[in-house]
């Protein structure tokens, strides 16, 4: 079995598109306030409210969608994608924007708990990792250049109009799934049971240790992360006086140097996922404790490259996770780690824009700190799930454990 590579591709792309939407709040924060006559904390409440309703809906849709084919529901999912930005782009008031946020959110989970088993099918069974990394690379381009880009464009020709690209995206790449996936079917045994059961799978997978073990260590990290990165246009604004260009310019950094451990940590995924964990936490950990104090401009570029570095390369290897974990019921486990990722993205912008109104931006950098060594505490306790070693016949044997559930 050879790589599908244009279908990864295209998922990557749609990724891409997903995750700038997602994230575009955070590098207009200030324009997006002064257009809708909101506080910037108010804005940073737009990633809590799709997280939330992202992780209420993700296990019940995905279930109620199991007997779906994989490649008509994934194109489906960025067709809701593409009409939620749409009607973003001209929204009139603040609510309306949140509310078509919330459809968006409403496909968000399915999305992202389908394209894990979508990839495992496209690819060998020795480099599920790799084609996960390689497809994530979307994720990685939005940092590097969605964001910094739609943060450029929204400053010069106004949020609306970057809003506006994404529904065009989303709409690009809705024509080529329909063209270059292969069909996919659900699996028969999916076929076979009911979606109330598969809901039943999806919450008993928890009690998985190694699920369970999974969710902690990825809603712990996200919580923390995005408590800050939420924020990191005020923060790099007190820290090194950044803002409008040069906002744009760290953002790109940021996402430039997170494309290169992310093509480095692709490498790893399949061999040694513990360790690479471990080795990206701790560069997240140091990175964010020295944007804590006000050190001045070159210090906090530097620490803001190195936490680009260490993060966007993390979802790669825990977004393998779910199917080498759990090789019999991958949709039910993708499901599950979808929400406890969302639930970090809430948790995360609640906490922070907690913080930020209270007048403790600084203390945010700490805090993401503190939820970056509990995770690494997590990950070295949890060598079942982030084993320093994997070798080829593991990966066949979980194939194998797959394609008879």
């Amino acid at each position: 079995m050879s790589f599908h590579r244009p279908a990864l591709v295209v998922l990557g792309a749609s990724a891409f598109f997903y995750v700038t939407a997602e994230t575009l709040p955070v590098g207009l924060l200030p324009q997006i306030s002064a257009g809708l006559h909101v506080t910037e904390a108010q804005v940073g409440l737009l990633l809590t409210s799709y997280a939330v309703v992202a992780a209420l809906s993700t296990i019940p849709l995905t279930a109620l969608t199991m007997r779906i084919p994989r490649h008509t529901l994934i194109a489906a999912t960025v067709a809701i994608f593409a009409v939620s930005q749409a009607a973003a782009t001209f929204a009139p008031t603040f609510l309306v924007l949140a509310l078509s946020r919330l459809i968006c959110a409403l496909a968000h989970g399915v999305f992202w708990s389908v394209i894990g088993p979508i990839i495992a099918r496209l690819a060998p069974p020795d480099q599920v990792g790799k084609a996960t990394a390689m497809t994530f690379l979307g994720n990685s381009m939005a940092i590097v250049l969605g964001v910094p880009l739609g943060t450029a464009l929204g400053q010069w020709l106004g949020w609306r109009f970057a809003v506006g690209l994404m529904a065009v995206g989303g709409v690009i790449c809705v024509a080529l799934l329909l063209t270059v996936l292969p069909k996919l079917p659900p699996l028969p045994r999916d076929m076979a049971t009911r979606s109330g059961q598969q809901l039943r799978n999806a919450v008993r997978i928890l009690r998985d240790p190694k699920v369970a073990r999974l969710c902690a260590v990825t809603a712990v990290l996200v919580i923390g992360h995005f408590a800050a990165y939420t924020y990191i246009a005020p923060l790099v604004r007190r820290d090194a006086g950044l803002d409008g260009t040069g906002l744009s310019v760290l953002l790109l950094g940021y996402g430039a140097v997170g494309l290169l451990t992310n093509f480095v940590a692709g490498r790893y995924v399949d061999r040694h996922p513990g360790p690479a964990l471990l080795i990206l936490l701790g560069a997240q950990t140091v990175s964010v404790v020295l944007l804590a104090p006000v050190l001045g401009t070159v210090p906090t570029i530097v620490a803001t490259l190195l936490w680009g570095g260490a993060f966007t390369a993390i979802p790669a290897i825990l977004g393998a996770a779910p199917m080498r974990v759990a090789p019999t019921a991958q949709d039910a486990a993708s499901a599950v780690y979808v929400v406890a990722f969302q639930i970090g993205i809430g948790g995360g912008a609640f906490v922070g824009e907690r913080f930020v109104t209270a007048g403790a931006l600084g203390v945010l950098p700490l805090l993401a700190a503190v939820f970056a060594v509990l995770a690494g505490i997590l990950v070295a306790a949890s060598r079942s799930v982030f084993p320093a070693r994997l070798s080829a016949d593991d990966h066949h044997r979980t194939a194998a454990a797959a394609a008879t559930h």
